[in-house]
């Protein structure tokens, strides 16, 4: 369609499934994530454990954000129109920006090209809600213009952290961070954008599948170097096969229960949406603590054996405590089926500390999980 009024699409829609676009955006976002995850292996390897950390979670801000940013408006508003189509791919040129200035925001806190990348994606959401708002009427046309008002307001104090003093950049980012986060929460309180509760948990579904996908290809990349480098094949399978269990627990125990049960308003929406910035944020930083662990194997990382283990087990760990933390609790029946991810998490936390298997038994043990998990919930449907 050449053009169509921007106007709320249904809450009961039938058959909403993401659309070519959709997908097309979510697969260049995990450039960005690539970006993010390949500086996080570099500061762990060479023992920079807090800046790492640090600066992974800066960066990975701003692609989750502006990820959620579109998906959420998309759910509400996506007419397929050539204007809508158009304005997306601009948002994908921002994030591709963005996705440049990564090692820089990272290693010199230079942001320099990832806020110019941010003003071009925000400046087009933007646009998108002032032709949503242009195309409703009484509270949804003042939560569309509160949504633009918001993200104009916000991209104004990314532009100016740029002539902040460099040791006070990242206190600031932490409040616009609060800024960003607060703009949903004062847009939707009187008037709720008419996402669609299947869609929004297809699209995250959809984002968590790629990110995984992105860690198996990295760790994929990580053993195929050591091995024509250093021919360490004992060394490596363990990582590889413990690497590859995780990847397939973790995708397991996502899907495991239907998430857009759960989503019938902001109440229970807003949480889980923002929640899923550590699933995001850990189900990528799993490929990275996997290539650290094999970069440890062939002795180029230079940190001990327990930090290197830490880093594929602390993410794994994070993951499944929010994952549980979010959706699966609300579907679990009884005790036993209570407690199987929260005990699955600290049981892998503790794999860092078992040598040179630490990955290996984190995967046999989220392996484990999985089998527990399906064994007591056919028990508790079947009444045995």
């Amino acid at each position: 369609m050449t053009y169509v009024p921007m106007t709320s699409r249904s809450r009961d829609e039938g058959h909403r499934a993401s659309t070519p676009l959709e997908l097309f955006f979510d697969l260049c976002f995990v450039v960005a994530v690539a970006q993010a995850g390949r500086q996080l292996v570099h500061a762990l390897a060479e023992g920079h454990v807090g800046a790492g950390i640090t600066g992974y979670l800066f960066v990975f801000f701003g692609v989750w954000w502006a990820w959620m940013n579109f998906t959420w408006f998309a759910s509400a508003y996506d007419v397929d129109d050539v204007p809508y189509q158009i304005a997306t791919l601009v948002q994908i040129s921002g994030v591709l920006i963005y996705s440049a200035g990564i090692p820089r925001a990272f290693n010199d806190n230079d942001w320099t090209i990832s806020v110019l990348g941010y003003v071009v994606m925000r400046l087009a959401l933007t646009a998108q809600w002032l032709r949503a708002a242009a195309g409703e009427q009484g509270p949804a046309r003042r939560t569309a213009l509160t949504y633009a008002i918001g993200l104009l307001v916000c991209q104004a104090g990314w532009v100016a952290l740029l002539w902040a003093p460099e040791q006070s950049r990242r206190w600031l980012f932490l409040v616009l961070v609060m800024v960003e986060l607060l703009i949903p929460l004062l847009a939707e309180r009187s008037y709720q954008t008419q996402w669609h509760p299947h869609h929004i948990a297809e699209r995250y579904g959809l984002f968590t599948i790629i990110v995984l996908g992105e860690t198996i290809a990295a760790s994929t990349v990580a053993v195929q170097s050591a091995i024509d480098e250093h021919e360490a094949l004992g060394e490596l399978l363990p990582i590889a096969a413990g690497g590859l269990l995780l990847v397939f627990a973790a995708w397991w125990i996502y899907f495991a229960v239907p998430a857009h049960d759960r989503l019938q308003s902001n109440r229970e929406a807003i949480p889980w949406g923002y929640g899923h910035y550590v699933i995001f944020a850990s189900a990528a930083a799993i490929g990275a603590g996997i290539e650290v662990a094999i970069e440890h194997a062939v002795g180029e990382a230079h940190i001990s054996a327990l930090s290197a283990n830490l880093s594929v087990c602390i993410p794994a760990a994070l993951f499944l405590a929010f994952v549980w933390l979010l959706h699966s609790r609300h579907f679990k029946r009884g005790i036993a089926e209570q407690l199987v991810l929260p005990l699955t998490a600290l049981a892998i936390l503790a794999c860092a500390w078992t040598g040179a298997q630490a990955v290996l038994w984190a995967g046999l043990v989220a392996a484990a999980s999985v089998a527990v998990g399906v064994t007591l919930a056919h028990r508790e449907r079947s009444g045995a």
